[in-house]
């Protein structure tokens, strides 16, 4: 099978992580043996983010750099959608840009292309490697689960690594009926390629806690137990998802 990558990269105020970053994703692609495009999708950043895309973009044409319109805030999920259909390629992967899970995990999940539509990374099967993630983290991403499956029936171990590959065929399906703009949008996504019957594979990777990270344990908890509840009122009463 012929593979060519789009990366999706959402960045908010990311100037400092993006210059300890961008090498090592350069690094990755410079053996990549397909084609391959970075898109740079910024949510508004207030700080010199673009710069800093835009001086690496020139020094380094040969990534395919893309970065969006400047635009306001509009939430995580938002910006992943923006990428996708900024992409051209026949396999997206959208990845956080603390790079949590290390661009090089992009191999992994390549390895099962052939039989699936959807490969997401996972910090919660027995081969995974999680590396400084707090305890109460953990106990909270196991209810996060729990809620997922108990009010959407999805049955995936980690909805939420910031890691997931998508074909094309999938995508142009699950992204064009994604509703959510926030943190809660990764449950969404799989949940529509569920009830559109494509193959999800969870694939273990090394993943190390990001002590910078911008996600609240309460707020945006609390916001993405909504979103499970929004999810299902959209299939149910809305039929969003068909």
């Amino acid at each position: 099978m012929k593979m060519n990558l789009s990366i999706i990269i959402p960045v908010y105020n990311e100037e400092k992580r993006l210059k300890r970053n961008l090498p090592e994703i350069k690094d990755y692609l410079s053996g990549f043996k397909g084609k391959y495009e970075l898109l740079l999708i910024d949510d508004g950043s207030s700080d010199n983010t673009r710069k800093v895309i835009k001086n690496f973009s020139r020094k380094n044409r040969k990534l395919n750099i893309k970065l969006n319109k400047k635009r306001k805030n509009k939430g995580k999920g938002y910006s992943v959608k923006e990428g996708f259909f900024l992409s051209k390629y026949n396999w997206v992967l959208f990845s956080d840009v603390d790079l949590s899970t290390p661009i090089t995990e992009a191999d992994k999940l390549l390895k099962y292309i052939k039989k699936h539509d959807v490969i997401i990374a996972s910090r919660d099967l027995p081969e995974s490697k999680v590396i400084g993630q707090p305890f109460y983290r953990k106990i909270m991403g196991r209810i996060f689960s729990f809620s997922t499956l108990l009010i959407t029936g999805l049955r995936v171990r980690d909805t939420q690594c910031g890691f997931k590959m998508f074909s094309r065929k999938s995508a142009e399906i699950i992204f064009k009926r994604q509703t959510i703009s926030g943190f809660g949008f990764d449950p969404e996504l799989l949940y529509i390629a569920k009830k559109h019957n494509f193959k999800i594979k969870e694939v273990p990777v090394i993943w190390t806690n990001d002590t910078e990270s911008k996600v609240s344990s309460i707020k945006d908890s609390f916001q993405m137990l909504l979103d499970l509840f929004r999810i299902r009122l959209n299939d149910w009463l809305r039929k969003k998802y068909n």
